[in-house]
């Protein structure tokens, strides 16, 4: 059990994934800056109009792009693992709180299970024709380096950073990543027949 300062936002980082913060409200350039001075680690939370979560990930700040005179920052933050929130404890201006280390259970996905969910992932950047890095294979997660390339939306991506096994991931992304790339693809082939004769006909 660990105490960390939260950092509650619309957004949710799987582990591994990285992302640029504007930090202006002065409770959190606060936290912040003891990050930066100390090395400290916070948490990241979704909070948005049905509450704050209780799963989220430890992040630390791995570059600051800006400072500006008003204390305000621009930086990049990188997601290392995920916590449960055990109890919000308020001892600061900014939010702070009991976590525990949230790891995975033992469950590895089958061969044929992964390779489903790689081609389901082929198929959505072939169709969006999207440039993205390669997936390293040999990392802990496969599903989370898809899940920070890929926006489902943030009840989605929580909702994968919740589930307890690497294999519950891949099973539940390989369905959606279809229908990603079915959506793209219907999207492509529409947009090609109205610039080929300057209307829609029905699929």
């Amino acid at each position: 059990m660990d105490e960390i300062g939260l950092f509650p936002l619309n957004l949710v980082l799987v582990p591994g994934e990285q992302a640029p913060l504007h930090i202006f409200e002065p409770r959190y350039r606060e936290l912040i800056g003891e990050c930066l001075d100390f090395g400290n680690d916070f948490g990241l939370l979704l909070e948005d109009d049905e509450g704050m979560r209780e799963v989220g990930t430890r992040c630390r700040v791995v570059e600051v792009i800006d400072r500006f005179p008003d204390g305000r920052l621009n930086v990049v933050v990188e997601a290392t693992e995920r916590f449960q929130l055990l109890e919000v404890t308020d001892r600061r201006a900014f939010r702070t709180a009991e976590v525990e280390t949230l790891p995975d259970e033992s469950d590895t996905p089958l061969e044929d299970e992964v390779e489903e969910v790689l081609a389901a992932y082929a198929r959505v950047v072939a169709a969006a024709e999207a440039d993205l890095e390669d997936l390293d294979l040999d990392a802990d997660s496969v599903a989370y380096q898809i899940a920070a390339r890929i926006d489902f939306g943030t009840e989605v991506k929580q909702g994968l950073l919740e589930l307890r096994s690497e294999r519950e991931r891949v099973i539940k992304l390989a369905p959606m990543l279809n229908q990603a790339a079915e959506a793209v693809e219907r999207e492509r082939e529409i947009r090609t027949r109205a610039a080929g004769n300057g209307r829609v006909e029905p699929l």
